[in-house]
């Protein structure tokens, strides 16, 4: 065996990067619905009061047309493990986050959402906690 080819590393990822990645891809999935609900908000498909873009107060306007956008980029890019994908998340969960939590006479009081939005931040920062130190001791 020659002196290079003795020293090629493989590089595996570890069985937390793996759970890591599919965690990102069932938030995609999440976020793909959410998207998905947002447009049916949009386009009127859902009979309910204020599910037709034109009837909707501006401020739900507003929001329903940066989350129809945002939720399925962010799709995208947590199913690609992309790197913008989690910043754009972030910038989801925090507009879903200021709406139901801190405008709720305009938006309505979803508790579930808010708690499910911190639950993924909670998760996602322990992962690159956990990661980041696995690679630090294998520096050494």
């Amino acid at each position: 065996m020659s002196e290079a080819a003795s020293r090629r590393v493989v590089l595996q990822p570890s069985t937390i990067e793996v759970i890591f990645a599919w965690f990102q891809r069932v938030i995609a999935g999440y976020c793909l619905l959410f998207g998905i609900l947002y447009w049916i908000r949009l386009i009127g498909v859902y009979p309910g009061q204020l599910w037709r873009f034109d009837l909707m107060p501006v401020h739900w306007q507003v929001a329903a047309v940066v989350l129809a956008v945002f939720f399925p980029f962010a799709a995208a890019g947590l199913w690609m493990l992309a790197s913008w994908g989690p910043v754009i998340w972030f910038i989801c969960a925090v507009t879903e986050c200021v709406m139901y939590a801190g405008f709720p006479d305009l938006f309505g009081r979803r508790p579930l959402i808010v708690a499910s939005h911190l639950a993924v931040a909670l998760l996602y920062i322990v992962f690159r906690v956990v990661i980041w130190i696995q690679k630090r001791q294998a520096r050494r």
